[in-house]
């Protein structure tokens, strides 16, 4: 949900004012050493959400830097604000922002390749999550070190499955015919009204990944050929659409699930409202502080072969062009990433867990050698608790993301204008992607033919 919001916000700034060619300076003055002593000043956009988590990180970046004045300005990043300053020279010296937004940046010149700042930092990227760094790297080159994942885990209602005599397999995306019909079996109406939503297929947002779990990329892994009408496309985009006509249409659902106290002990789970749906991991946690006692059940997402599937997104450090403190920016995000660093980011959340008497649940880094670290160190809730803290980490080894490209927000702009055309009403699937298939690709083909000539050029 939050995710999702994010994303939109996004994909409106970028596609308002995207042109290749906002930065234009570049970091060829920096020298990266991990040895070297650092001085002068460091300025970072959009860090939000600090807890335990960012603060312990913080401090040993803090510490790495020396001598140098940090100043954080926490909440998320406002990209027409880093835009704006990149755009009269005078940008800040790093920046996080989510990593489906580092391929529009990195092609309209505001953040720089970070080759030089890897090898002179000796940040090992191979440890990173694939799809993450994947998502962080334009046409060869890597413009962003990555941080947290996002993945979906099947959470579920166990007793309204009971009570239909269902199994988790038969909502676990493994097949859709019996999600269907297990989504018919759960819906309950009361007086015309929906009542109990038997199966949340997550729409608009979720779409790449039931196009995924029916075999289809929707963008090219090299980011530049769209692939939004293939017919598997068109065929996950009627099931997950099918999901909601079965009950009585999105605009129901979607004022239904709204009015839910979604982070509250009321919750739909916890108030046998809702009996299954994909959902972000961070939401376990949220279930388990609020409704400790409501009775879930999870399992991973399958794709339609049975096999694991998410759906990553998160967040990424990058540099912009024209920082005026490269080297600085480039150790802060070796430090924050760092295996150590993490280590002692989950030490810190599992004291205050315990203070609090709850299980420690564990984390997803972005870096795999960290989150094998870290899920040593969760402790046992109970069930199913546990279960959900082990699909949560089963799906992190099963992960895919939209490749990154000059055109990132055009693209899921298309995409998503598509899905909220069916859900309205207003287009058929078909016709729906295959309007968006023209306007993603004609973006694609325009970013990519700028970026070109701005090198050439440059």
């Amino acid at each position: 949900m939050a995710a999702s919001a994010l994303m939109a916000g996004g994909i409106l700034v970028l596609t308002t004012a995207c042109a290749v060619g906002t930065g234009g300076a570049d970091d060829s003055g920096a020298e990266y050493d991990s040895e070297a002593e650092l001085t002068g000043e460091l300025s970072v956009m959009g860090f939000g959400g600090v807890d335990e988590v960012a603060t312990t990180r913080m401090d040993l970046a803090k510490e790495a830097l020396g001598e140098v004045e940090v100043s954080v300005a926490e909440g998320e990043l406002d990209l027409q604000q880093f835009l704006s300053a990149a755009a009269t020279g005078d940008p800040p010296d790093l920046i996080y922002a989510n990593r489906d937004q580092i391929g529009s940046l990195a092609a309209r010149g505001a953040i720089v390749p970070l080759e030089r700042c890897i090898e002179g930092e000796g940040i090992d990227t191979g440890m990173f999550v694939e799809s993450a760094i994947e998502q962080v790297t334009l046409d060869g080159q890597v413009y962003g070190i990555p941080e947290f994942n996002v993945v979906q885990v099947t959470m579920a209602n166990a007793d309204l499955l009971e009570q239909a005599s269902l199994e988790l397999s038969d909502v676990d995306g493994s097949d859709w015919e019996a999600v269907s019909a297990a989504n018919e079996a759960l819906t309950s109406s009361d007086g015309g009204k929906l009542s109990v939503i038997g199966y949340d297929s997550k729409l608009p947002e979720f779409f790449p990944l039931w196009a995924k779990a029916n075999g289809v990329d929707l963008l090219s892994a090299d980011g530049r050929e769209a692939n939004l009408d293939d017919p598997g496309a068109i065929e996950a985009l009627e099931w997950a659409v099918s999901i909601y006509d079965a009950q009585g249409g999105f605009g129901d659902v979607k004022a239904y699930r709204d009015s839910a106290d979604f982070f509250g002990e009321g919750n739909q789970f916890a108030t046998d409202l809702l009996g299954a749906m994909p959902m972000e991991q961070w939401y376990i946690n949220v279930l388990g502080d609020v409704s400790p006692d409501a009775p879930m059940a999870f399992t991973t997402v399958k794709d339609r072969q049975g096999e694991p599937i998410a759906f990553s997104s998160g967040s990424a450090w990058a540099i912009p062009a024209g920082a005026a403190n490269p080297e600085a920016a480039c150790r802060w995000a070796r430090v924050m990433t760092a295996v150590d660093s993490w280590e002692a980011a989950a030490q810190a959340r599992l004291d205050l867990r315990e203070e609090e008497g709850k299980p420690f649940t564990g984390l997803l880094t972005g870096n795999a050698e960290a989150d094998e670290l870290i899920r040593g160190m969760v402790t046992s809730g109970g069930e199913p608790w546990d279960t959900a803290v082990a699909s949560t980490y089963e799906a992190n080894e099963h992960t895919f993301a939209l490749p990154a490209s000059p055109a990132d927000a055009e693209f899921e702009s298309a995409m998503q204008d598509a899905v909220n055309s069916v859900l309205s009403g207003e287009a058929e699937p078909a016709d729906a992607l295959a309007e968006a298939q023209q306007t993603a690709q004609k973006a694609l083909d325009d970013a990519w033919a700028e970026m070109e000539q701005s090198q050439e050029e440059g």
